[in-house]
């Protein structure tokens, strides 16, 4: 009777593991899908870039170092390429960082676009502002999401008894999108030129 209890109670356990990993296995490929999809919304606006510096072109002899600075943060930022499944939080802050100076160069460069009436009237000038302006949001939405989602993955992957089972699988944590130094200020757009 005694081996029966013991084999019921190991097959009790062998499937609670079972359970565990598949549900955790669950919450990683979930935090690489929202990875994706933030790559996704990146990619989404890295795309319309070239248009916008196209269609600014066209209107204005601007500033050179204002469309280059836009052409190599541009470039930096497709250089980053991330692994969703090792990413650490170093990875998420050089990718973060630039992500923020593409922000910041494409910043610089809808401020001088502005200056020109003309640029400023031009349909496809405000349709693509329009545009980068709606990536900008899906970028921030994404990026709540992905956090949301890797909060849920490391939640689960903390809980006991579920970090036994993690920690004998070799489940790790997922580094989150933090906010930038200084995000907390309102960006002062006389500066902007001055970078």
């Amino acid at each position: 009777m005694k081996k029966w209890g013991l084999i019921a109670v190991i097959a009790i356990l062998a499937f609670m593991s079972i359970g565990m990993y598949n549900g955790m296995v669950t919450g990683r490929e979930g935090v690489t899908s929202q990875w994706a999809q933030v790559e996704n919304v990146y990619q989404r606006r890295a795309d319309l870039i070239p248009n916008l510096v196209a269609t600014v072109q066209q209107y204005a002899e601007f500033e050179k170092s204002t469309l280059i600075g836009v052409i190599d943060a541009r470039s930096k930022v497709s250089q980053i390429k991330i692994d969703a499944a090792n990413a650490t939080p170093e990875d998420l802050a050089k990718f973060q960082a630039a992500q923020g100076q593409l922000t910041s160069a494409l910043s610089r460069l809808l401020v001088v676009a502005e200056q020109y009436p003309n640029l400023k009237a031009n349909e496809n000038f405000m349709d693509l502002q329009k545009q980068l302006e709606g990536s900008e949001n899906r970028i921030t939405v994404e990026r709540q999401k992905f956090n949301d989602v890797a909060k849920g993955y490391n939640a689960s992957i903390q809980q006991f008894p579920r970090s036994l089972v993690a920690g004998i699988f070799g489940f790790k944590t997922r580094p989150y999108f933090q906010a930038e130094a200084g995000a907390d200020k309102a960006p002062d757009v006389n500066k902007l030129f001055d970078k």
